[in-house]
């Protein structure tokens, strides 16, 4: 094994006034943010399909930048990404990786073929993780969305035999994610969703998404396996209309068929903007339903309508998303899977390095500010004292369930009208104690 970025070495920490490129400005892996270190605070992930695979290729051109380490064989490079990405990992102190089966492996000419080169990369990693325990799998899943196969969905298929194939690759994928010892794994509706609701019978496709994910979980709780599972919500693309739309699409989804006390959200910045939510909206829809797991740590345009994936910089979001993190108790299971790639015309081996500093630096400064929101009390307060109305008096009684409708409409008659016990919301003075909380820093 030879080294792939040579010139590059481990990535330091230099400080805010650094003027290097190729050093952490805010990220300082051991610093002690809110109780712990920032390493354990934030649980980077490298997404194995960006980084190890993607290319450039988009509809519109070929790739730009070369992924193929060095290799013309698929199996050796296969291993070869494996050698990339755990010095990539190693120079940056990234901790976690992520991964699709197919970014692992591709396919072969069978099923039973492909799960066995599969077998072998998976083998080779586990020799790479025991040499350096440090690198873990923060969780897997398989790419059911990719091949003609899957044209028509997977577990949302018209066709049994597409979902009983769609089954295998799912139980094979488990079963990779098990063997490298991953506490997560998620699904993502790829085109579990449709086209025209004129060819489609949507009650038969979500009894049948429902029946995938029973038969995956209790697979999975049969072979040992204790980690969380995931919906990673997205409202549209590839499909127009995916069954998976956003966070509370998903609940009403899990409610239903009684699978959520099984499954969390793997929430992504991108995919929230594409449902006209805000980052922020949904890993709260998420914290305050007990379902919040893991995060793709990404941005969007909002000037364009698609999933542009790319990494994140932009601070404000990133200290709300951290302020929901540390209020949801941290991570267990999840982390911060940079689920995120170098734009087409960043095609050079360092650019990946850019890329990943930016994003780290992004969100340890989010953390320290998200932090510094929550020691420093001033929107906590406020909206503490902004519902004390339901702490006590009629406000206790209603929730406390003492209250009738006949009580309420007897205390509403004997009060007349109540537009005085309404408060300004003091929206402009809270983002104003929030840029005093940022630029403090």
């Amino acid at each position: 094994m030879g080294e792939f970025f040579k010139g590059i070495g481990k990535i330091p920490y230099e400080g805010k006034n650094s003027a290097n490129p190729l050093a952490f400005k805010y990220y300082n892996p051991e610093e002690v943010v809110g109780g712990k270190t920032m390493r354990e605070q934030l649980k980077f992930a490298l997404s194995w399909w960006h980084t190890m695979g993607g290319d450039g290729t988009d509809m519109f051109g070929v790739g730009t930048a070369d992924k193929t380490w060095g290799q013309t064989d698929p199996s050796a490079r296969a291993k070869a990404k494996v050698d990339a990405a755990f010095e990539i990992m190693d120079k940056l102190s990234i901790d976690y990786f992520c991964f699709h089966d197919r970014d692992l492996s591709p396919e072969y000419g069978s099923l039973s073929e492909t799960n066995a080169k599969l077998d072998e990369v998976t083998d080779y990693i586990a020799e790479k993780m025991k040499a350096d325990p440090t690198k873990k799998c923060l969780w897997g899943t398989a790419k059911c969305f990719d091949h003609p196969r899957y044209m028509h969905g997977a577990g949302t298929s018209p066709s049994a035999d597409v979902f009983a194939f769609a089954a295998a690759q799912i139980k094979k994928a488990i079963d990779a994610t098990v063997k490298l010892g991953g506490n997560g794994y998620v699904f993502w509706g790829g085109r579990e969703g449709y086209e025209t609701l004129l060819n489609t019978d949507m009650g038969l496709e979500l009894d049948n998404m429902a029946r995938l994910m029973r038969l995956a979980v209790d697979y999975a709780r049969s072979i040992g396996y204790t980690g969380d599972f995931y919906v990673e919500p997205k409202p549209k693309e590839p499909t127009k209309h995916q069954y998976d739309f956003d966070t509370a699409t998903v609940l009403g989804f899990l409610r239903k068929y009684g699978l959520d006390k099984d499954f969390k959200m793997n929430i992504e910045a991108n995919h929230a903007t594409l449902a006209q939510h805000t980052f922020q909206h949904e890993l709260r829809v998420a914290r305050v339903n007990g379902a919040f797991g893991s995060i793709d740590a990404n941005q969007g345009d909002t000037l364009l309508g698609w999933d542009t994936d790319q990494f994140p910089t932009n601070v404000y979001e990133t200290a709300l998303c951290m302020y929901e993190v540390l209020k949801a108790g941290g991570f267990t299971n999840g982390g911060l899977n940079f689920d995120a790639k170098a734009r087409r015309g960043s095609f050079t081996p360092e650019d990946i390095f850019h890329s990943y500093i930016a994003g780290m630096d992004s969100f340890a400064l989010g953390l320290k500010i998200a932090d510094r929101m929550i020691s420093d009390g001033r929107i906590d307060k406020f909206v503490e004292d902004r519902y004390s109305s339901w702490t006590t008096g009629i406000g206790k009684d209603i929730i406390d369930g003492r209250a009738t409708m006949a009580d309420l409409e007897k205390y509403a008659l004997s009060k007349g009208e109540v537009t005085a016990s309404l408060g300004s919301g003091r929206q402009e003075m809270l983002e104003a104690v929030m840029n005093n909380i940022m630029f403090s820093l």
